[in-house]
C-alpha cells in the first residue's frame, strides 16, 4: 500500500511540473514572438533549450467548451454565420487538435489558417532550422529568426494570431519511437513533411492509431492533395506501396518550387483539415486534387478503394508496429514519391486510377 501512496504522489508531482514546463514554453513562445529585439543571443539559447525537449509526455486533454464566449463570437462571427459550420461547428473546432508534420512551406500556411479558425489545440513538428532560402514559401518565419527552430518560430508566429489556440512545439523528427505515442495525441494529422520515410511512417502511425491524415504536397508549379485514412478509404500504402528509386524523385533545391504554389495546397489542406475537424467530412478520401499552376488548372482524379492486400490497412496486415523507414532516398519537398513528372500517373500503377 506504501508504495501506491508513493507512485500516486510521483504521478501527481510529474503532472504538476508537466503543467509547469507548459507555461514556460508558453512564456518563451511569447519572448520569441517579440523578435530578436534585445539580446539575441540570450533568445537563441533559450530556443535551444526549447529544443532539448523536442517530445514531452502525453498531454492533457482540451479543456471542455460547452458554449461560446462573448469574444469567441466577435472573433469568428463571419464563419459562425455559415449554416455548414455554425456554434456546434465552431465548438468541434475548439475541442479539437491537430498535429501538422512539417512547419515549412505547406506547414505554414495550413498551422495559420488552421489557428485563425479556432482550433483548440496544434501540435507543430519540425527538426530544421529557419534558413533565408525558406522565407520565400515558409511565410510564418521572418529574417529576424532565422536560425531558430521552425517549429518554435512557427508557434510564436501562431500565437501572435490567436493566444486562445494551445500550441505545442516539437523541435526534433519523428521517429518510430515517437511517432505512434504523438499521433495517437491528436485527431487529425496533417503530413507538410519534406521526405520520404517521413510520409511512409506518419502514415502508417495514422494507420494504427485510427487517425485521419491529410496529405498535401508541392514542387515546381505543380501541387497534390489526398486525404488517406478517412472513411473506409485508401491509405499511403495502397497507393505507393513501397518506396521509389531515388533517382525518380527530386527537391526543391533542384527542381525549384514558386513559393505561392505551396502556399496554396497548404491552404487548401487546412480547408480539409478543419472540415473534418467541424464535422463537414472531406472531400478527398476518394479523390485525389491536381494542381497545375502554370494552366490554372485543378483537376480531380478518382482512385479506388483501400486495397484488401494493403501492407498496413489490409485485411490481413504485415506492418503491425512502425518500422525502420529511413531508407537512401534523396529529400524531397513535400511531394510523393512516383511524382516527379507531370504525366507519371498515366505510367503508375492501376492502383491508382479507375
Amino acid at each position: 500500500m506504501a508504495g501506491g501512496g508513493e507512485a500516486a504522489r510521483l504521478c501527481a508531482e510529474i503532472s504538476q511540473r508537466e503543467q509547469e514546463l507548459r507555461g514556460l514554453r508558453e512564456r518563451l513562445a511569447a519572448v520569441l514572438a517579440e523578435g530578436a529585439a534585445g539580446d539575441g543571443g540570450a533568445v537563441e539559447e533559450c530556443a535551444a533549450a526549447e529544443c532539448a525537449a523536442a517530445f514531452p509526455s502525453e498531454l492533457p486533454p482540451l479543456p471542455a467548451q460547452a458554449s461560446l464566449s462573448p469574444a469567441d463570437i466577435l472573433r469568428y462571427s463571419r464563419q459562425l454565420v455559415l449554416p455548414e459550420l455554425g456554434v456546434r461547428g465552431q465548438l468541434l473546432l475548439a475541442r479539437s487538435s491537430v498535429l501538422v508534420v512539417g512547419c515549412g512551406g505547406l506547414g505554414c500556411p495550413l498551422a495559420q489558417y488552421l489557428a485563425a479558425a479556432g482550433v483548440g489545440r496544434l501540435g507543430l513538428v519540425d527538426h530544421d532550422v529557419v534558413e533565408t532560402s525558406n522565407l520565400h514559401r515558409q511565410v510564418l518565419h521572418g529574417e529576424a529568426r532565422r536560425g531558430f527552430p521552425k517549429a518554435v518560430s512557427a508557434a510564436a508566429a501562431l500565437r501572435l494570431l490567436n493566444s486562445t489556440v494551445q500550441y505545442v512545439p516539437y523541435c526534433g523528427a519523428l521517429s518510430p519511437r515517437t511517432a505512434l505515442e504523438l499521433v495517437r495525441q491528436y485527431d487529425v494529422i496533417a503530413d507538410c513533411s519534406d521526405n520520404v520515410p517521413t510520409r511512409y511512417l506518419v502514415n502508417d502511425a495514422c494507420v494504427l492509431a485510427g487517425k485521419p491524415l491529410v496529405s498535401g504536397s508541392a514542387l515546381r508549379l505543380e501541387g497534390q492533395l489526398v486525404v488517406y485514412n478517412y472513411q473506409g478509404g485508401p491509405c499511403y500504402r495502397c497507393l505507393f506501396p513501397k518506396p521509389p528509386p531515388p533517382e525518380t524523385v527530386t527537391n526543391c533545391a533542384d527542381g525549384g518550387v514558386l513559393g505561392v504554389v505551396p502556399g496554396i495546397m497548404g491552404c487548401i489542406q487546412a480547408l480539409e483539415v478543419l472540415k473534418i475537424a467541424s464535422g463537414m467530412g472531406s472531400s478527398f478520401s476518394q479523390f485525389m486534387l491536381m494542381f497545375d499552376a502554370h494552366e490554372g488548372r485543378f483537376r480531380n482524379i478518382k482512385l479506388r478503394p483501400k486495397k484488401p492486400d494493403c501492407a498496413v490497412c489490409g485485411d490481413n496486415p504485415s506492418v503491425t508496429c512502425l518500422q525502420d523507414y529511413e531508407v537512401r532516398e534523396k529529400k524531397i519537398d513535400a511531394w510523393p514519391p512516383f511524382c516527379k513528372h507531370k504525366d507519371i500517373f498515366h505510367k503508375l500503377s492501376p492502383c491508382l486510377l479507375w
